[in-house]
C-alpha cells in the first residue's frame, strides 16, 4: 500500500515544485533584465562600429558597392551609422536616455534589414525584440535615467 501512496504523491509534487519555480522566476526585477538588455544590443553596435572604424576605405566602399541606401549619399550614410553606432551603446551601458537610443537603434535595425540584409531577418528581429523591451520598459533601476527621473519626479 505504501508503493501506492509514494506513486501517487511524485505527480502531485510536480505542479508544486513548477509553480515554485514560476513565482521565482516571475519575482526577478526588470533591473537584472534589463542590465543584459542593454550590455548585449550595446556590443552588437559597438561592435559594428569599431569595424567600420578599423578600415576607413572598406567601410566607404561597402556604403558605395553594397549598401546602397536610398536618399543619402554613401559617405554620408557611413558617417551617419558610425556615429549611431559610436554614441547609442554607451548612453545604452550608462542607462542614459535608453529609451531615444533604443528608438534610434530600432530605426537603424529597421533600415538594415530592409534596405541591406533581408535575408537576416532572424538576427535583426532578436535585436528588435531587446530594443523594443528597452523601448517599452526603459532602463531599469541601476541607470543614470532612473536617478534623473527620481529628481525631476519631485
Amino acid at each position: 500500500m505504501t508503493g501506492d501512496v509514494t506513486a501517487n504523491r511524485a505527480p502531485a509534487l510536480a505542479p508544486g515544485m513548477l509553480g515554485r519555480i514560476r513565482a521565482v522566476l516571475d519575482g526577478v526585477s526588470y533591473t537584472w533584465l534589463a542590465l543584459p538588455l542593454r550590455f548585449a544590443v550595446a556590443t552588437v553596435f559597438w561592435n559594428s562600429a569599431m569595424a567600420k572604424l578599423a578600415n576607413w576605405d572598406t567601410t566607404l566602399s561597402l556604403f558605395s558597392d553594397e549598401y546602397q541606401l536610398p536618399l543619402l549619399p554613401p559617405e554620408i550614410a557611413a558617417y551617419a551609422a558610425t556615429t549611431v553606432e559610436l554614441t547609442t551603446p554607451v548612453l545604452l551601458v550608462l542607462g542614459l536616455l535608453t529609451r531615444p537610443a533604443a528608438f534610434v537603434l530600432l530605426g537603424m535595425t529597421a533600415v538594415i534589414e530592409i534596405f541591406v540584409y533581408p535575408q537576416s531577418w532572424p538576427t535583426h528581429i532578436q535585436w528588435a525584440a531587446m530594443l523594443l523591451v528597452l523601448l517599452c520598459r526603459g532602463a531599469g533601476v541601476l541607470s543614470i535615467d532612473h536617478l534623473l527621473w527620481r529628481r525631476f519626479d519631485r
